[in-house]
């Protein structure tokens, strides 16, 4: 059972995959850290100063100035701001994913667009072919 699943785990396939899935994972971290940290903020300061990490709606009777004093006090909360910086993530990430597939299916389609060199003829098509004009220089 050993040998089995080394076997499966040494495939192109899985590793390739492995690498896609930590390569992808940090990338998900990069683009939550561009819209957190670089583009929700000057969106905020346009629309008045607003952090959306910090919108939400108590669905409590007590208020809370934060989100984060709301959390504390384990208050229910439906936290809008936080889900539209998910929403952000989740477009640019699709976006990306896009363009990058949309680049390997260009690649893809000029290496089809390449005509296949002929098939050059078998031992015996040569030899016939070397025959007929040896005996075609005869006459």
């Amino acid at each position: 059972m050993l040998n089995e699943f080394k076997k499966f785990a040494m495939r192109g396939n899985v590793v390739d995959m492995a690498v896609g899935i930590i390569i992808g994972a940090a990338f998900g971290k990069i683009i939550s850290s561009l819209v957190a940290d670089v583009i929700m903020p000057p969106i905020g300061l346009l629309m008045g100063k607003v952090d959306f990490s910090q919108l939400f709606i108590n669905l409590g009777e007590t208020k809370y100035e934060t989100l984060v004093l709301a959390k504390e006090a384990g208050a229910a909360t439906i936290n809008y701001g936080v889900f539209l910086n998910t929403v952000l993530n989740f477009l640019i990430v699709a976006f990306a994913i896009f363009m990058v597939i949309r680049g390997m299916n260009k690649l893809k389609k000029k290496e089809e667009e390449k005509p296949a060199e002929p098939a050059k003829p078998s031992e015996e098509v040569q030899l016939l072919t070397d025959i007929r004009d040896a005996l075609s220089n005869r006459a």
